[in-house]
């Protein structure tokens, strides 16, 4: 058996889901899955189609970014992987995808509202965008800076990791974690479907109002409270 086994096969059954899902073409995109126990993470390798992939091609990096095992290059997002897998202790997977309807959000710099119950069903707040990287982080380490430029957003509007699970990084495209590679690929299918159907209620209706307070507390609290009962 190849080394780290589970873990690569962990990996390439969430990367075989973004195209089953719509929400890659070619070879955009990529889900890492983490070993916390070991300080690695198994990734997509660079520039290989979905069609050519395996979980022997997966490629392991520590969380530094540095490759641990495989014969493949990583992907180019490894960096921003890491930096995020470093800083938010809570998370083992992570997906990065170019889907058309929240990177055409990400590309308007816009936070998606939160109108209806659907997107209340998980979150609680409207779904931020990262303003643009600066100049001066343009120009260092590019995928290295985004890892911070996502963590920093959050900062800004008082949330945390465990607040939300999915951001749009502006002019770019979105990235999404979760406590596992397959949560992370479920919420990146949720952030596409939100995404759409915002930007439909708005050609709708330019002036939709945001859902009201009582309900976007019962929709996430029937989920995700204490006393959740909806899907149990």
């Amino acid at each position: 058996m190849q080394p780290y086994q589970t873990l690569r096969e962990e990996a390439y059954a969430a990367n075989m889901q973004l195209p089953a899902l719509g929400l890659v073409i070619f070879t955009f995109g990529n889900v890492s899955a983490a070993d916390r126990s070991k300080g690695i993470f198994a990734i997509k390798p660079s520039g290989v189609p979905y069609e050519e992939l395996s979980p022997e091609k997966m490629v392991i990096v520590d969380f530094d970014g540095k490759t641990v095992d495989g014969q493949l290059r990583p992907s180019s997002d490894t960096l921003t992987h890491a930096v995020l897998y470093k800083h938010w202790e809570g998370i083992s997977g992570i997906v990065h995808t170019h889907s058309t309807f929240a990177t055409a959000w990400a590309q308007s710099q816009r936070d998606i509202p939160l109108y209806g119950t659907t997107h209340a069903d998980h979150n609680t707040v409207d779904i931020p965008c990262a303003a643009p990287m600066s100049d001066e982080m343009i120009a260092g380490d590019y995928e290295y800076q985004t890892g911070f430029q996502i963590m920093d957003a959050l900062t800004q509007r008082g949330l945390t990791y465990h607040d939300i699970e999915m951001i749009l990084v502006g002019n770019h495209a979105p990235f999404t974690w979760g406590k596992t590679a397959a949560k992370a690929v479920y919420n990146s299918a949720v952030l596409e479907s939100i995404a759409q159907m915002a930007q439909l209620t708005e050609s709708i209706n330019h002036n939709a109002p945001r859902l009201k307070d009582a309900l976007i507390r019962k929709h996430f609290e029937r989920k995700h409270g204490p006393n959740s009962y909806y899907g149990q």
